[in-house]
């Protein structure tokens, strides 16, 4: 696929398919996307892999319920990537004319850092009101950086999206680096508690590094849902 901003759309709209009738992903199954998205996992072997799952699944003689989420997938696909990867070295790396395209607007891309440097902003404003200082001076440097992200895409006659996006997963994973350290144990404690009962399911269908990138998606996915905070990547756009 040449636009791989699409990467979650074409993964949900071939589960779909494959089922056959309408489903939506629950959050673990997002979450399951965006784990092989950044381990670089190429779209076109995901793709194999869920519809090699739903092969064998129909094979069976007794199939039992319908097949309601990815992590009945998770093996196959992890089979399909490693097929791939054997067969065309480097298959995973970005090319040059994704780099390239003109995916969004300049609009559409200013109007998403300009909201999301909002929303930053005003999740800090509100924990100072409450007390919360810790996630209040978390929060600040990135809001700053946002701004300034802001000002200088502003400047551009073209937005290189790949690039950009490079510099919005850094901003991420520093926030959540922050209000990891701003946060109560209480609290930490609960997600993770709350991320290991969800990936009950998914344990003995991938490997242990592939299950530690998914619970760290799971986490930070929750931990952000939990502050009302954006997702600061153009995949959410």
């Amino acid at each position: 696929m040449k636009n791989y901003f699409n990467y979650f759309t074409e993964i949900e709209e071939r589960f779909q398919r494959c089922r056959g009738t309408p489903a939506l992903l629950s959050t673990l199954d997002w979450a399951l996307i965006e784990s092989w998205k950044e381990s670089k996992w190429p779209l076109a072997a995901v793709l194999a892999g869920i519809e090699r799952a739903f092969e064998k699944y129909n094979a069976r003689p007794r199939k039992g319920r319908k097949i309601n989420g990815l992590a009945y997938c998770a093996q196959s696909v992890t089979e399909a990537v490693e097929q791939h990867l054997t067969a065309y070295p480097g298959a995973g790396k970005s090319s040059s004319d994704r780099k390239n395209e003109d995916i969004f607007s300049k609009q559409e891309i200013l109007d998403f850092l300009v909201a999301c440097t909002r929303s930053v902003g005003e999740v800090a404003k509100r924990t100072e009101e409450k007390g919360k200082n810790e996630v209040r001076i978390a929060l600040s440097p990135l809001v700053c950086s946002l701004q300034e992200l802001v000002t200088a895409h502003q400047a551009l006659e073209r937005i290189d999206t790949e690039a950009l996006e490079g510099r919005l997963s850094v901003l991420e994973q520093k926030l959540v680096l922050a209000l990891t350290q701003a946060s109560s144990e209480e609290l930490l404690g609960g997600i993770h508690k709350d991320v290991r009962v969800s990936l009950a399911s998914y344990r003995g269908k991938m490997n242990s590094m592939q299950m530690a990138t998914l619970e760290q998606q799971l986490l930070k996915k929750q931990l952000l849902e939990y502050y009302q905070l954006p997702r600061l990547s153009l995949f959410y756009l």
